[in-house]
């Protein structure tokens, strides 16, 4: 499978401050990935550089295999950012126009079906929509640009759970139809893990993990029960998080659990449970570890 983003050592230093630090990234063509961070992680400074709006302090950028120079913007990239740069006075329609201009792939027929899937008015202004529906705008930029390469970042921000729900079906069905790398940046994780195959992790400007969204299904555990026999099942494996309740220690663990270690610890008295994505996430970051 080709790469059509590689980040090597890449940091971005602000003053003293590294907003990222010596970080890998890579992603291949025709996935759909999520980039997970609580705020402050860094993920926007990523996004950022990735789509030429600001310049790494160190490191290398390349997009399909050509490395990324200060002052360009890359090609056949879409970036659809938190906060839009829409002008307000301008019609929806108008903004439609103008980012059309900047996409080859634009597919109008598209747009305008998106138009009325999402009930936006093609003539209201941009200064006169909810944050919801200003969302909705930059959002149908990025199906109907079918760029190669298209980035979200927190593209739901304002929508209720309906119209999200909409949005991500929409986007998987497109996809599947026309498949393209698609990066989604955003703190809602148990919604995104139905979208996405594979997710990085941010924390500190850094990369905790990179994994496929099934295995971490699969391969994360929260275990509760008494303080030794909790450290005598979880000895040699990797506990991500631990922490004490009343007499006992809830830990959380990240690997294959197989049925004879569910024997010992139902002799142990452990319980043993799967973790929603989103508190995996947490224990993850809470607990500041690195999974390679």
């Amino acid at each position: 499978m080709s790469t059509i983003i590689t980040c090597s050592n890449v940091t971005k230093s602000y003053g003293k401050h590294d907003a990222v630090r010596n970080l890998e990234l890579r992603l291949n063509e025709n996935t759909i990935y999520g980039l997970f961070g609580r705020n402050g992680a860094g993920k926007t400074t990523l996004l950022n550089m990735l789509t030429g709006g600001i310049f790494p302090s160190y490191g290398q950028i390349e997009i399909a295999g050509v490395q990324l120079k200060k002052g360009e913007t890359p090609q056949d990239v879409c970036y659809v950012r938190e906060k839009n740069l829409f002008f307000g006075g301008a019609k929806v329609i108008e903004s439609l126009q103008l980012a059309s201009a900047f996409h080859k792939n634009w597919d109008w027929d598209f747009a305008h079906e998106l138009l009325n899937t999402f009930k936006l008015n093609p003539n209201k202004k941009i200064r006169q929509l909810s944050r919801g529906m200003e969302s909705l705008v930059g959002n149908i930029i990025g199906l109907a640009s079918r760029a190669p390469l298209t980035i979200y970042d927190e593209p739901v921000l304002g929508l209720d759970v309906l119209m999200r729900e909409k949005f991500y079906r929409i986007l998987v069905e497109d996809y599947a139809e026309h498949p393209r790398t698609i990066l989604l940046s955003t703190h809602l994780i148990d919604e995104i893990a139905m979208v996405t195959e594979q997710v990085y992790i941010m924390d500190s400007g850094s990369i905790l993990m990179h994994e496929e969204v099934d295995n971490i299904r699969t391969q994360s555990h929260v275990l509760m029960g008494a303080r030794e026999s909790v450290e005598r099942f979880t000895n040699g494996r990797q506990v991500i998080y631990k922490e004490a309740y009343g007499k006992g220690v809830l830990a959380a663990v990240y690997g294959t659990i197989e049925d004879v270690d569910r024997r010992q610890a139902h002799e142990l008295d452990i319980s043993i449970e799967g973790l929603p994505l989103q508190k995996f996430f947490s224990y993850l970051i809470e607990g500041g570890q690195r999974i390679e």
